[in-house]
């Protein structure tokens, strides 16, 4: 290996660069380094560019939604060989401590989100893994890496969401925000069969994506439908069985345990940037249950064999490809969802002539 690589670094203050960085080694015996083959930008990336990720260091490498090829192992990983295509979990997690045991690995002791948050994550060309045994998944043959890109972020994501949400065959499910994660909830939900997926975000675009791909069996645009009428006039006056919360917007919290009907489930997967507020006077007798994020990545091995026997198919969410020579133009399409992006790919940093 050569001694250093490109790899995208959060200077804070809402500066984020592309530049030179040392290669990964391994640090812990428990440790791998992988190469990286594909990642891509998240809107997490974005909340750490904006300063409200509190727990987020600056000058780390951004970036936790990644599949690469192993190329160093420490002598207590034992799942993975050198040479193996992997998806990583977006949380590092010890499988030991109290939580972990449980199974609440966002809550790991000694992980969580690590990461592209406190230590130095997948926008580059090498990452070291922590935990590896725990926090990657073998990508089998006949899986590409753009099938097992999302799966142990985004897509782990909405299987946690829908897996939570008490979902019962012929509920009428809310997902409310139809980006990326909002997206793949969607795909979650279908497998529990629902007799209505009712999708809702202000994008006339990403609706569409929803519709086309069979995410949705019904769309609303809250900026020319009355959204809260409309689910009770599709349910019997009664509010959705279940809803999603994946927006993360000004009103959307509202929203959500509006179109509710009386005790059920709401779970907030969105990450907020500000303060929410729980009017308990209002929702008084409605008996709400709520469940929040983070994700709890545990289910690799689950999310792989959906994607291998085609049971969740997130293609649809690749819109825009490019090096990591170009991740500067990546952030600010994403960001600005320019374009129709709704997930912008990094491939492998191309060198130049003058670099070789």
């Amino acid at each position: 290996m050569e001694n250093t690589m490109k790899a995208v670094v959060y200077q804070g203050q809402g500066q984020v660069i592309l530049t030179d960085r040392p290669i990964p080694v391994l640090q812990q015996d428990t440790d791998a380094i992988v190469r990286v083959t594909l990642s891509t930008i998240c809107s997490s990336d974005l909340h750490i560019k904006h300063n409200t990720v509190l727990r987020a260091k600056e000058n780390i490498v951004l970036g936790h939604e990644f599949v690469g090829e192993v190329v160093e192992i420490g002598s207590a990983v034992k799942k993975v060989r050198i040479g193996d295509r992997v998806s990583v979990n977006v949380e590092t997690f010890c499988g030991d401590c109290y939580f972990c045991k449980r199974g609440f690995v966002n809550n790991c002791t000694e992980g969580g989100w690590e990461l592209g948050c406190r230590i130095d994550g997948c926008q580059a060309e090498y990452v070291r893994v922590p935990f590896a045994d725990n926090g990657m998944t073998k990508i089998p043959e006949g899986v590409s890496d753009e099938a097992a890109l999302f799966n142990g972020d985004i897509l782990a994501t909405g299987y946690w969401a829908a897996s939570i949400g008490e979902i019962r065959p012929a509920d009428t499910v809310l997902v409310i925000g139809a980006g990326p994660t909002g997206l793949c909830t969607m795909m979650s939900v279908r497998l529990y069969s629902p007799a209505n997926i009712i999708a809702v975000d202000t994008s006339g675009e990403r609706l569409q994506v929803a519709k086309e791909n069979g995410l949705a069996d019904i769309c609303l645009n809250p900026q020319n439908t009355d959204v809260v009428s409309k689910i009770h006039e599709l349910t019997e006056g009664r509010g959705a069985d279940c809803v999603l919360e994946v927006a993360g917007g000004e009103d959307t919290f509202t929203l959500a345990w509006q179109a509710a009907r009386p005790n059920a489930v709401v779970v907030l997967v969105a990450l907020y940037e500000k303060e929410q507020i729980l009017p308990l006077h209002q929702m008084y007798g409605k008996n709400l249950i709520f469940k929040t994020g983070g994700v709890d990545a545990n289910a690799g091995e689950e999310i792989m064999k959906l994607v291998a026997t085609g049971k969740l198919d997130t293609s649809c969410l690749i819109t825009h490809k490019a090096p990591l020579n170009d991740v500067m133009k990546g952030y600010e399409v994403f960001e600005k969802k320019q374009d129709g992006c709704i997930k912008w790919v990094i491939t492998p940093y191309e060198r130049k002539e003058h670099e070789i």
